[in-house]
C-alpha cells in the first residue's frame, strides 16, 4: 500500500478536482483506493456527497475532524471506521475496482489550533518525543487500522497551507503530489514548499534519533512530480501564456515535471460535484470519455508506474 499527499500552497489549482478523477480512474483500472479529505473546506467530501447528506449522516461524528478529537477522551476512534463506500460510485464502477473516502469537515481548522497546544513540554526531550506523538498521529492511524484494508493506494487531500495537519499527512507519506496552474501565483510557492517539506523531514528524522527507548520509524517521502492542471491549448501545444511558467518550474533543481498535463475543461470538471461522481467515471459509462480522460489517462499511468502498482 502507497501513500501519497496532493498538495499546494495555493488554492484554485485543480488540486482536488485532479486527486478525485486519478481516484477514479485508477479505480477503473481496477484498483482498490482511498480517499482521505484533509482540507477543511471540504471540497472533495462534496464532490462525493450532498452536504444534506453530509450533514445527517457524517458531520456529527464520522469525519477526520472527530478521528482528530477523539485523542482528547484517551480511546481514539480506528481510521477504519470512517470510511464511506459512495453507493453510486460503487455501481458505476461495475466491480473492477473501489473507491472509498474518509470525510472533511468545515471545523477541521480548529484541530490545527488544539494539536499546536500539545506541542510544548517541561523539557527539550519532552517537547521532541510531543512533536513526534502529534506528528505522528495519521500515520500511526494508517498503520493500525488501514494496512489490513489492502488498498493499492490512498491519495490524500491536503489543504493548501503547512500547518501541523498538513504536516501530519506528509509524515505519513509515502510520496508527494503537486498539481499547479501555469500561473504566476500557482508557481510561485512550489520551491518553497518543498523546502518546507525538506526541512520537515529532517526535523522529524533527528528528533526521532533521539527519541530514547522508543522505536520512531524514520521518514523519507518523496516527490513524484508536478502536474500541470487547467491547460489552455492552441494548435495543441499550450498557450503562449501559460509556456514560460511550464518552463520555469522545469528549472526547479531536482523537480520532476510530468510531461503530461490535465487541459482546462469547465463545462466537465465546473459542475462535477453536483453529481457525486468524478466526471471521468459518468465519461466511461457513456462512452464519451475521450475528452474528459485526455491527459488523465497519462497522468494516471505515469503515476501506476511510479508507484509500482
Amino acid at each position: 500500500m502507497k501513500v501519497v499527499s496532493v498538495i499546494n500552497y495555493k488554492g484554485g489549482v485543480g488540486k482536488t478536482t485532479l486527486t478525485a478523477n486519478l481516484a477514479a480512474h485508477l479505480a477503473w483500472n481496477g484498483r482498490k483506493i482511498l480517499l482521505i479529505d484533509l482540507d477543511a473546506q471540504a471540497s472533495l467530501t462534496f464532490s462525493f456527497i450532498s452536504p444534506d447528506v453530509w450533514e445527517k449522516s457524517f458531520a456529527p461524528s464520522q469525519t477526520i475532524q472527530s478521528w482528530f478529537e477523539s485523542f482528547e477522551s484517551g480511546a481514539p476512534k480506528p481510521l477504519s471506521d470512517l470510511i464511506d463506500t459512495p453507493k453510486v460510485l460503487a455501481s458505476l464502477l461495475k466491480g473492477k475496482g473501489s473507491l472509498d473516502i474518509i470525510y472533511s469537515h468545515l471545523g477541521l481548522i480548529n484541530v490545527d489550533l488544539d494539536l499546536a497546544t500539545k506541542l510544548g513540554g517541561a523539557s527539550i526531550g519532552q517537547a521532541k518525543k510531543n512533536f513526534l506523538t502529534i506528528h505522528r498521529r495519521l500515520a500511526d492511524g494508517i498503520d493500525t487500522s488501514l494496512r489490513d484494508k489492502q488498498y493499492d493506494l490512498i491519495l490524500i487531500d491536503c489543504p493548501p497551507n503547512f500547518n501541523i495537519v498538513t504536516k501530519t499527512a506528509i509524515i505519513a507519506s509515502d510520496y508527494i503530489l503537486v498539481p499547479a496552474r501555469p500561473d504566476y501565483l500557482s508557481t510561485l510557492g512550489i520551491s518553497y514548499l518543498l523546502r518546507s517539506v525538506d526541512a520537515l523531514i529532517k526535523d522529524y528524522n533527528d528528533f526521532a534519533d533521539v527519541n530514547v527507548g522508543q522505536k520512531t520509524p524514520k521518514i523519507d517521502p518523496k516527490v513524484l512530480g508536478v502536474v500541470f492542471t487547467m491547460i489552455q491549448e492552441y494548435g495543441g501545444k499550450p498557450i503562449a501564456a501559460q509556456r514560460p511558467f511550464m518552463s520555469q518550474v522545469r528549472r526547479i533543481p531536482g523537480i520532476t515535471v510530468f510531461p503530461e498535463y490535465i487541459k482546462r475543461n469547465d463545462s466537465v470538471f465546473a459542475d462535477a460535484p453536483q453529481y457525486g461522481v468524478p466526471p471521468v467515471i459518468r465519461a466511461y459509462n457513456s462512452g464519451s470519455h475521450k475528452s474528459v480522460v485526455e491527459g488523465l489517462e497519462d497522468v494516471s499511468a505515469k503515476v501506476e508506474s511510479e508507484l509500482g502498482l
